[in-house]
C-alpha cells in the first residue's frame, strides 16, 4: 500500500464523522508521540476515544492509514505555524532570527521536542509503508525556508551564488539536530547554537 492510497478518507463524512475522525487523530498523535509507533495499538485508541473497533476500522482500516493520517495531521500544524505572518515568510535575516528567538524563549516549544521529527525517527526504523508520505511533508517544510531564501535572492538581500535548497536543508537539519541535543541535555543552548550558526552561514551570502 502506498502513502497516497493510505491517506484516502471515507467519502461524505458527516459533521459528526469528521469530529470522530479528528478525535481519533488527536489521541493517536498523542499516543504515538508518548509511546512510539510500534507500541500504539487499536485497543489503546478505543479506550481513550471511547469508540468501537468497527468505528476505528471504518476511518482507519490499516495501521499505515492511521500513521499516514497522523503524519499529515502533525504536518498541517507545523506548516500552519510556519506559514503565518510571525516570521514574515523568512525573506530576511531578521525573520530567521525571530524563528530562533521563538524556540529559545518558549519552553513548551522545545520541551517535548519536535513532534514531526520524533515521528520520523520512529517511522524510518519501522516496516510501515509510509516513508514516501513522510518525505513529502518534510520536503514541504524544507521548501518554506527555500522559498523564503529565493525571495531574499530576488530582493537582492543575498547573493545570486547562494543555493537556497542547500541553505534550507542546513536550517532544517540544524533545527532537528539541535532539538535532539536540547532534549537530551534539558537545555536550550544546543538548539540556540545550532540555529544561530546556520543563520550565520546564511548571512555570509548577504548582498
Amino acid at each position: 500500500m502506498t502513502g497516497r492510497t493510505a491517506v484516502q478518507e471515507p467519502r461524505k463524512l458527516t459533521k459528526k464523522g469528521e469530529a470522530t475522525r479528528a478525535r481519533i487523530l488527536e489521541h493517536a498523535a498523542e499516543l504515538i508521540h508518548t509511546n512510539g509507533v510500534a507500541a500504539t495499538n487499536n485497543e489503546q485508541l478505543r479506550r481513550v476515544t471511547g469508540i468501537s473497533g468497527s468505528q476505528l476500522n471504518h476511518y482507519f482500516p490499516t495501521k499505515e492509514s492511521l500513521v499516514v493520517a497522523v503524519i499529515e495531521w502533525q504536518a498541517e500544524r507545523v506548516l500552519h505555524f510556519y506559514g503565518g505572518d510571525q516570521f514574515a515568510g523568512f525573506d530576511n535575516i531578521d525573520a530567521l532570527r525571530a524563528w530562533v528567538d521563538y524556540y529559545v524563549t518558549h519552553e513548551s516549544a522545545y520541551r517535548d521536542g519536535c513532534t514531526l521529527g520524533s515521528l520520523a525517527s520512529q517511522i524510518i526504523k519501522s516496516d510501515l509503508q509510509v516513508h514516501d508520505e513522510l518525505a513529502r511533508v518534510f520536503d514541504q517544510w524544507r521548501d518554506i525556508f527555500r522559498d523564503g531564501l529565493q525571495r531574499m535572492q530576488s530582493l537582492g538581500r543575498i547573493n545570486p551564488d547562494a543555493n537556497p535548497t542547500q541553505l534550507a536543508d542546513l536550517l532544517l537539519s540544524a533545527f532537528q539536530g539541535g532539538m535532539v541535543l536540547t532534549q537530551v541535555q534539558q537545555d536550550v543552548t544546543p538548539l540556540k547554537n545550532a540555529l544561530n550558526a546556520a543563520i550565520d552561514h546564511v548571512q555570509t551570502f548577504a548582498a
